[in-house]
């Protein structure tokens, strides 16, 4: 009889099993639920197949197919199956890559002859898929040496240049002892790959479809089905636009039938939300072919909304003791080669423009190094710290044309960018009131739903001491704590100079944005000498603080107009009411009352009866107006109006003009202006 294993579960307790037993059986014999949940098993911090047997002294977690990484796990599987799909329905297709990614999969494909996937092929396709699902067929893990490798996908070119960059990479290493510049292989093929000195790891699920890749896999296709095919796009082999161009399927997967209707609601309500498709509707921004990719134009009425949010940010950074400052939009090469931008960002920056004689000049991509410049402009006490700069400074970054995408990633942006310059003593208060200053105005626009994320020190990209670092991560982590919200570690993710919080909120239909960003700074200070005297007449070296608030205001508007559908609160909204009279006769008692709505502060509008009331409140509800005022022959004789508020069901008649104005004028101030003018009842409801 063979000698039981003790194996750690999460939670530190140990059980005792059987020698050879599987993480499947495993999983059996805690549960029924959880072996039916099961796809996958973790063994001392690595993902393994359920088939795998187990050692002893291993720490085991069961992943469920309902987790993040269930789901990868059920997204790859699928992506296989994908592959195998098109395998059977086009003899002879190469298949290059198919990973799983945030809520899907692809895979890439180069098909026969030349031909092209339609979209009525998907149908086809999936349906094939289903028919793999249904025969049960068990993903079977294979090792191969490389050259059994290349023997095995001999007809897979791209396969066959993934084996030959990881054979590469692997001699590399062994002959170089670690030399990791001598890698080859595509970062996206190695995600898929076990690369070892002894070879590959394929996958099997049937004698006519193997695939290379590391897993691990769900133990047979018959633990899928909740997938759908989206769409086809093109991609080039390893993002290279040089290379050949494959057709990639877009797929998503997810752990049951309501989980993937849920989704795909979300996809649907997502598409109506689209920022862009709303900003052409509402008639709020544009981007003009003649101005160029990602350059935006706001029209008058997105100017307002704009305005009222930069006006409101602008009100809170004083109160909150902030200091406006303005910079250019172009400055020598000089400046960034300081600061290291050139070093570490060049490549997201705008080509030079050489001028004066051949002196080179950028457009800036950030506003960091002109704010230091004004701190060093006079001495600096320790009895000015913090210093706290502020600016909307329009900035220029280089993305390529693949990514722009609306307003949500431009080339042309304006930073609501904040540097904030502290003493040692100061550092750890001045984080924490500047996080909760940044959560409170992000909740003031209706974002209430965050966690946080700490980026550290990229690998081969950070400057500065391990010291340093240290002791900057560790101060936002503390920070990151005291805010009581959920904190997700990004490793690698900060800035060369420094490591940084985001504030990743949340939206109206679960969505995640990474809004807000707070970095701390200990290396730009010394690459530009600042200094202050302290206390004791000495100098000192300031630490540096660089927060974004909205991110960019481009990209924030983008965001909010997804969150509300277009539909802005009142105080947002570019017209806040209009006023429509049933009759021509009726005209000049609506201007009365847009005349004292006016008065009041309230952006109003009319629309003369010139054509029946019920198409010029259909086109005002299209319009996603806060307010809608009816007046008649009862409202002129008795100086009311009919009130169709957004979102009701009924209209209310017969409402004292007077008592609307105070209604709506609440509704219609800021947030801080309600607050000191005594409505937080209707801050906390709005």
């Amino acid at each position: 009889m063979a000698a039981d294993i003790t194996l750690i579960l999460p939670d530190g307790t140990m059980r005792q099993v059987a020698a050879g037993t599987t993480g499947a059986e495993f999983a059996g014999q805690i549960g029924r639920r959880l072996a039916e949940a099961a796809v996958a098993i973790e063994v001392d911090g690595e993902l393994s197949d359920l088939g795998q047997p187990l050692h002893d002294g291993a720490k085991v977690r069961i992943v469920t197919r309902d987790t993040e990484e269930g789901r990868g796990v059920l997204r790859h599987s699928t992506a296989h199956v994908l592959a195998q799909a098109v395998t059977r329905l086009w003899p002879g297709a190469s298949f290059a890559i198919g990973p799983a990614i945030t809520d899907g999969f692809y895979y890439d494909f180069e098909l026969p002859g030349g031909a092209h996937f339609s979209d009525s092929d998907l149908e086809r396709i999936e349906a094939t898929m289903r028919e793999i699902v249904a025969e049960a067929q068990p993903f079977v893990r294979e090792e191969h040496s490389f050259e059994e490798g290349l023997e095995l996908f001999k007809d897979q070119p791209y396969k066959l240049e993934i084996i030959a960059g990881a054979a590469a990479t692997a001699a590399s290493t062994s002959s170089a002892s670690g030399d990791t510049d001598a890698s080859a292989a595509d970062s996206a093929a190695a995600e898929l790959l076990s690369v070892a000195a002894a070879g590959i790891s394929a996958y099997r699920n049937s004698e006519q479809f193997v695939d290379l890749c590391r897993g691990p896999h769900v133990p047979s296709t018959d633990r899928l089905g909740s997938f759908k095919l989206m769409r086809v796009a093109g991609a080039y082999w390893r993002g290279d636009e040089k290379r050949e161009q494959l057709q990639r399927i877009y797929g998503t997967a997810w752990e049951s039938d309501k989980a993937l209707a849920a989704h795909l609601h979300r996809l649907e309500e997502a598409e109506r939300r689209d920022h862009r498709k709303l900003g052409v509707e509402l008639d709020l921004f544009s981007f003009p072919s003649e101005i160029g990719s990602g350059l935006a134009v706001f029209h008058p009425k997105g100017g307002i909304v704009r305005k009222a949010m930069e006006d409101y940010s602008r009100s809170r950074h004083e109160e909150a003791g902030y200091e406006f400052v303005y910079t250019p939009h172009i400055t020598k090469s000089e400046l960034f080669e300081i600061s290291g931008h050139l070093d570490w960002f060049a490549e997201g920056m705008f080509p030079p423009m050489e001028l004066d004689g051949g002196q080179q000049y950028y457009l800036k991509p950030m506003n960091c190094p002109f704010h230091i410049l004004i701190f060093k402009s006079r001495q600096r006490s320790y009895r000015e710290l913090p210093i706290r700069l502020f600016e909307f400074g329009s900035v220029y970054r280089y993305e390529k044309s693949g990514v722009v995408h609306g307003l949500t990633r431009v080339r042309g942006m304006t930073m609501d960018d904040a540097h904030i310059f502290v003493d040692r003593e100061q550092m750890v208060d001045e984080l924490k009131s500047l996080l909760v200053f940044v959560l409170d105005l992000l909740r003031d626009y209706g974002l209430d739903d965050f966690y946080l994320e700490l980026s550290t020190k990229p690998p081969g990209k950070g400057v500065g001491t391990d010291e340093e670092w240290h002791d900057a991560t560790e101060a936002l982590r503390q920070v990151a704590l005291s805010m009581d919200l959920e904190l997700v570690l990004d490793e690698g993710g900060g800035a060369f100079y420094g490591p940084k919080i985001s504030v990743q909120a949340r939206d109206a239909i679960g969505r995640t944005w990474q809004l807000s960003t707070v970095q701390l700074d200990f290396q730009l200070p010394q690459r530009f000498g600042m200094e202050y005297v302290g206390a004791d007449n000495e100098r000192h070296r300031p630490i540096m603080i660089h927060r974004a608030l909205f991110g960019s205001v481009e990209r924030f508007f983008g965001v909010l107009l997804e969150h509300y559908a277009g539909a802005f609160p009142t105080w947002l909204a570019p017209v806040q009411a209009r006023v429509l009279p049933v009759r021509d006769d009726h005209g000049p008692y609506a201007e009365e009352v847009r005349s004292a709505l006016a008065g009041a502060g309230i952006r109003v509008d009319s629309e003369a009866a010139n054509e029946p009331l019920g198409p010029r409140i259909r086109r005002a509800k299209l319009e996603k107006l806060p307010y809608i005022l009816v007046v008649g022959d009862d409202d002129v004789n008795a100086r009311t109006v009919g009130v169709n508020a957004r979102g009701s069901e009924r209209p209310e008649r017969g409402v004292g003009v007077a008592d609307f104005v105070e209604r709506i004028r609440d509704e219609a101030a800021p947030p801080n202006a309600r607050a000191s003018a005594g409505g937080a009842q209707a801050r906390r409801e709005r």
